[in-house]
């Protein structure tokens, strides 16, 4: 493999943001030959110094925040403020672990008078950061915050799609840091593949889609190191008779079209009890039409948004509103409602992430219980309900790794969930993380002779 660049264009316009060298595989080498040589030094270093360190870089990521969501928004089309919540988000994450580092501990074990028994976490080694272009920092700060918190040093890959604000992080944390602690490599999925791929990798953790989280860990399989993945979601909803439509429009259709639906735990199939599905689906176009969104990604994602919607009115699915790719330049898309949805539609099954809300109508809780639980994903769920007794029900079902209750997007700071099935593997957040960022060793101290 060898090195080229990639060229960014400007989702809202097609303009040309700008062009960014990619690594080859002597790159590759290069950087991670650095990590190992310098990850026991800095696993020796103190806890508090690193978390001082962790501050410091916090604190240069809130100085740049606003040049960090001018390149957010150039490259992936994200509205700069919310850009720039996504860093100050990363900056309070870095902060977290710069916190959570110091009190990380083990265990003393109760065994013999004369003895001492411990169990200590270390440090594993050199981690890969592969992460997304929904929200660059944010994601990309909690793992190599967790990472280098712990006492690793890191090699992060940012996504091909957001290349520039992955440049702008490496920049800033690596003026920080200790030389060869964190280093970034850009370059397509190619590049992923071969730092996956490679034997002197202690940790892969991954957020982005199914299939490269599959991939990565096929590879990993071959080479031992351990994996963090994060992948896709088809994140469902179940409405309730009893609650109120308009109320639970607005709740679908902020989790469906937020940042035009590029959210990993955005809202990706509706199952809404036919007693007030009348009203809630006129409520929910009523939300639909009043949103003005940001462009997709690129136009790439379009299509296969598109394509997505296409299926399903092939099939037998209505389009309330939206539904149709808009003249002029850049990769818009509106704000779309599907009601008709059968099971078996690609919309209903596969991840969209785009601002589309595909709906059925179920006869009863239950059965829209039941069809939510039918996936091949399990990142996030949804139930919107006045009943507390269904809600208990509900989250004890769903097979997902977080179950929310009359809010799409609540939950308290720190949450950590091990997502299930094809939506990956081990904690991403919280202080579980500094966990999956150490492995374990036992150590047994007695005298000699004893």
């Amino acid at each position: 493999m060898t090195a080229g660049t990639i060229e960014i264009r400007n989702p809202a316009d097609g303009s040309v943001v700008g062009t960014v060298p990619t690594a080859g595989e002597d790159e590759v080498d290069a950087a991670l030959a650095l990590a190992n040589r310098r990850w026991p030094g800095w696993a020796r270093t103190p806890a508090a110094e690193r978390g001082g360190l962790l501050h410091s870089a916090a604190a240069r990521l809130r100085e740049h925040v606003d040049e960090f969501a001018a390149r957010n928004e150039a490259e992936t089309g994200r509205p700069r403020a919310e850009a720039a919540e996504g860093v100050l988000a990363g900056a309070g994450t870095l902060d977290q672990y710069a916190e959570l580092g110091p009190v990380h501990r083990g265990r003393s074990l109760l065994g013999d008078f004369g003895a001492t028994d411990l169990m200590v976490p270390e440090a594993r080694g050199v981690v890969v950061a592969l992460t997304p272009w929904n929200d660059p920092v944010a994601v990309a700060c909690g793992l190599i915050g967790a990472a280098l918190a712990a006492g690793n040093t890191v090699v992060h890959k940012p996504s091909e799609r957001a290349p520039h604000t992955g440049a702008l992080l490496g920049k800033v944390l690596s003026g920080v840091l200790p030389d060869g602690v964190f280093q970034t490599l850009q370059g397509e999925g190619g590049v992923g593949a071969l730092l996956a791929m490679r034997g002197d990798v202690d940790v892969i953790a991954h957020v982005g889609s199914t299939a490269t989280g599959r991939s990565i860990a096929a590879s990993a399989a071959a080479t031992g190191a351990k994996t963090l993945l994060e992948n896709g979601g088809n994140d469902p909803v179940v409405v309730d008779e009893d609650v109120d439509p308009a109320w639970a429009a607005g709740q679908v259709a902020l989790g469906a079209f937020a940042n035009s639906g590029q959210i990993c735990v955005a809202v990706e199939r509706v199952y809404v009890h036919e007693a007030i599905a009348e009203p809630f689906l006129a409520a929910l176009v009523k939300e639909a039409e009043a949103r003005t969104l940001a462009p997709l990604v690129d136009l790439r994602h379009r299509e296969h948004v598109h394509s997505h919607v296409e299926d399903a009115l092939a099939r037998g699915a209505r389009a309330l509103t939206g539904g149709v790719v808009p003249e002029g330049p850049g990769a818009h898309y509106p704000a779309t409602v599907l009601t008709g949805c059968t099971p078996d539609l690609r919309v209903m099954v596969e991840e969209t992430f785009g601002p589309v809300a595909p709906v059925q109508v179920v006869s009863s809780f239950e059965d829209g219980l039941a069809a939510a639980a039918r996936s091949d994903y399990g990142l996030a769920a949804t139930v919107l309900t006045a009943s507390m007794a269904r809600a208990q029900h509900a989250w004890r079902e769903l097979p997902a790794g977080t179950v929310k209750v009359n809010s799409v997007f609540g939950g308290a700071p720190g949450g950590a969930a091990h997502p299930r099935r094809r939506s990956g593997n081990g904690y991403g957040y919280g202080p579980e993380l500094l966990d999956e960022m150490t492995q374990t060793k036992v150590v047994h101290v007695e005298p000699p002779g004893a």
